[in-house]
């Protein structure tokens, strides 16, 4: 009689299990094709596992799944009971999302039956009695390696993975190329596509390491991903403040690449299985000044910002290109996947905004933007719950899309070079050609972040602008427009501006430049050449009508008259 019984049987993408049954009737087991034996894992339950979750007595190791007899009716040989009945799943949702998970099957039902935390890891179905674990646990204990019955919050599973949902994906691979270590089972991806149950070489038993993000890469093809920086940045934390990488061993930017943001097992904001619930926290503890440079959470924390912390969950990466309902947040600006330090020249939109949607200067929904005021008007323009100005004008107009129009009567330079072919009280590098951009007024006014996060003066302006009436001018007071209006042309010359209106007004008078001037622009829907030129549109809180008109009339270059009162002055008229 032979002094054992062998079995051998096929587990997974690569390895041969030999079963041997011994005179005694005890399981034991070699493998080949293994990197590392299931005896050195945590997966060994047995009295001598190494991990903390185990066995008071049992001796054998293979038990805990596998019998030879008396199995499940599943494979390979399953020794566990199902854990699916009389409850369902509760399973991940997305509006991104293109599959459709299913409640768990194949080989994800068989590793839920310990990792959901239902029935007793010694339950296995060739005992009469569940086998005993010390610490008196039965089932999984609470931590990540209980998935719990809700998988809201988990990467999706047992769902059909096909070269139809590839396509209608557009940034998965096709399943026909997964050829590599991973693999689907019956066109589904199960765990066992990620997850090699017998084999930890790789940390968290993973089929294939995901350092940069290996693993994640043979099935997410994320469009513009190739340049971005959270591919390659080899930026490291500071140990300050939030480990932003608690879930992974990983100490670079590029190392973690996905993990940066996602975390595939009890994320904590489910949809797209974010680290984080409050979106922008997944953004602000690498920037924050303690991986990248740049310290824009510092920025948003000011008195003027685009303040991410008033709202969440309300930002979709599937909603309207114009927004509908008023919010922010750093993926409204920023797409994660795309987003790198690429310089540009305005208008054109530079790497910070690659792969983000936009509105165009016809209102109509773009993609992807090529001009960085696109971005600006998803929000400033024809949504419902634009911000409004808080200037009261002559021609109201809270569109800036209008505002800027390119046949306005006047606008400042943000899609094309203005109308005005004379000013001569631009600073080098700025002629009358130029073209700016949105942020060269509206950013940080610090010399650290070029983007509108946050300011110390009102409207997020890079720069003070005093509004006031009854302002002195000091180059602090109108700092912004000194920034490409020479000071000294403006108040001091005596040429081009004949009798120096500008410094009988800002001097003098003591009147601000936004009193007459309105900084975007007047829409040729409302205004004309004849009163709307060179930016003129009354703050009607300063000057008022007088006799019944309150306008400007252009008389051409360097003149103009006056139907107004200010300061209790009529001017009716008064000829410049």
């Amino acid at each position: 009689m032979p002094a054992f019984r062998c079995f051998s049987l096929s587990i997974g993408n690569k390895v041969q299990t030999n079963f041997f049954i011994n005179l005694a009737g005890i399981l034991i087991f070699t493998t080949i094709g293994f990197a590392q034996s299931i005896v050195n894992t945590v997966h060994n339950l047995s009295v001598s596992g190494p991990g903390t979750i185990k066995a008071s007595n049992e001796t054998e190791i293979c038990i805990f799944c596998h019998t030879p007899h008396n199995s499940s009716p599943r494979i390979p040989l399953w020794n566990r009971p199902d854990p699916n009945s009389g409850f369902t799943y509760t399973l991940y949702q997305s509006s991104t999302a293109q599959a459709l998970p299913e409640q768990p099957d194949g080989s994800t039902i068989l590793c839920l039956s310990c990792h959901d935390g239902t029935i007793a890891l010694g339950h296995v179905l060739s005992r009469e009695n569940p086998i005993e674990f010390g610490a008196g646990l039965t089932t999984m204990p609470f931590g990540n390696s209980n998935l719990t019955t809700d998988l809201s919050d988990d990467h999706p599973v047992s769902f059909l993975y096909n070269s139809s949902l590839a396509a209608t994906d557009g940034e998965l691979v096709d399943p026909v190329v997964l050829t590599g270590p991973v693999k689907l089972t019956g066109e589904k991806l199960q765990c066992t596509s990620c997850h090699n149950p017998h084999d930890n070489t790789n940390q968290d038993f993973l089929v294939v390491t995901n350092q940069f993000s290996e693993l994640c890469l043979y099935c997410h093809q994320k469009t513009f991903w190739a340049q971005s920086s959270h591919k390659i940045s080899a930026s490291a934390w500071n140990s300050s403040g939030v480990n932003p990488w608690f879930h992974t061993s990983f100490l670079t930017v590029a190392e973690n690449a996905c993990e940066n943001c996602h975390n595939p097992h009890s994320a904590g904001g489910q949809a797209r299985t974010m680290n984080y619930v409050l979106e922008e926290n997944n953004c602000i503890y690498c920037h924050n000044g303690n991986v990248a440079v740049t310290n824009i959470e510092a920025d948003i924390l000011k008195t003027y910002s685009h303040n991410v912390y008033s709202y969440n969950l309300i930002h979709d990466p599937e909603e309207n290109g114009v927004v509908q309902t008023q919010h922010v947040e750093c993926e409204d600006c920023h797409n994660p996947h795309a987003v790198k330090n690429a310089p540009s020249a305005a208008p054109a939109a530079n790497g910070f905004l690659e792969g983000i949607k936009g509105v165009d200067t016809n209102g109509n929904v773009t993609e992807q933007l090529q001009f960085a005021y696109e971005l600006c008007y998803r929000c400033h323009t024809d949504s419902p719950e634009k911000p409004g100005s808080t200037t009261p004008r002559l021609i109201e107009q809270d569109n800036v899309r209008l505002e800027f129009d390119l046949s306005n009567p006047s606008f400042h330079p943000v899609e094309a070079a203005g109308t005005n072919n004379n000013v001569p009280s631009l600073i080098s590098p700025y002629d009358e050609s130029s073209i700016i951009y949105c942020t060269d007024c509206h950013a940080s006014n610090s010399s650290v972040a070029t983007g509108p996060h946050g300011s110390i003066y009102p409207h997020i302006l890079k720069y003070n602008y005093e509004t006031a009436d009854f302002t002195p001018e000091t180059p602090l007071a109108y700092e912004l427009c000194y920034q490409c209006h020479d000071r000294n042309t403006i108040i001091n010359s005596t040429g081009s501006f004949g009798e120096n209106v500008h410094k009988k007004h800002i001097v003098d008078a003591q009147t601000p430049c936004n009193a007459c001037h309105d900084p975007h622009g007047i829409s040729g829907l409302q205004g004309n050449a004849s009163n709307n030129t060179h930016l003129i549109n009354f703050d009607i809180s300063i000057v008022f009508f007088v006799g019944g008109r309150l306008e400007f009339i252009d008389n051409g270059s360097f003149s103009g008259t006056c139907y107004l009162r200010c300061h209790n002055r009529g001017h009716n008229p008064r000829t410049y």
